[in-house]
């Protein structure tokens, strides 16, 4: 495949009623608030004021009305800290996921060839699930098509829920090279 002339990027952030809450600033601060036990440290970390690494979780705060950081007062000899809430780690979970899911796309070759990918008369197989077996990870899917030939597609677990795939239902067998994939209008 030709390499692509124009490269993509994306900046991923979460938001609560429409309103943009934790992208990978504020990520990155409660990552190393949890890392760290220390608002102190991680802002020196991540090279900010430690007023600004206030003001950051006092905003995600204020849109999700709960606090993401508990502070431990120290003492003469020290002792005290930061570390995240439930509800903060909650949050930072729901970031992490949500950019795993769009950095593993980012990074598959596969799904930018199929976007460009061409599709024929050829390549294009219409048939009827006739049964599904799902794995740990994966799936296969046996197809029966109108000439008497069955096609079986391995695909991903996911993929099945996703395309919420049924016995007896209507689909395309679209044939890539070395794989099958799986469409459904």
């Amino acid at each position: 495949m030709p390499k692509r002339r124009y490269e993509s990027r994306y900046k991923p952030w979460i938001e609560v009623q429409g309103k943009g809450i934790v992208g990978t600033g504020r990520a990155n601060l409660l990552r190393e608030i949890r890392n760290s036990s220390s608002i102190t440290k991680a802002a020196k970390k991540l090279g900010i004021p430690y007023r600004t690494a206030w003001e950051q979780l006092k905003r995600i705060e204020n849109a999700i009305n709960a606090p993401v950081v508990k502070t431990y007062r120290g003492g003469a000899k020290g002792g005290g800290g930061a570390g995240l809430t439930e509800e903060g780690e909650h949050v930072l979970h729901e970031y992490d996921k949500y950019e795993h899911y769009l950095g593993s796309i980012y990074r598959d070759a596969d799904f930018w060839e199929a976007l460009d990918m061409k599709l024929s008369a050829r390549n294009r197989i219409i048939g009827v699930i006739e049964s599904i077996e799902k794995g740990e990870v994966a799936a296969s899917i046996r197809i029966k098509v109108s000439t008497p030939t069955v096609i079986t597609a391995m695909i991903t677990k996911n993929a099945v829920d996703d395309l919420e795939l049924k016995v007896g239902e209507d689909v395309e067998a679209v044939i890539k090279a070395t794989e099958v994939m799986v469409s459904k209008e």
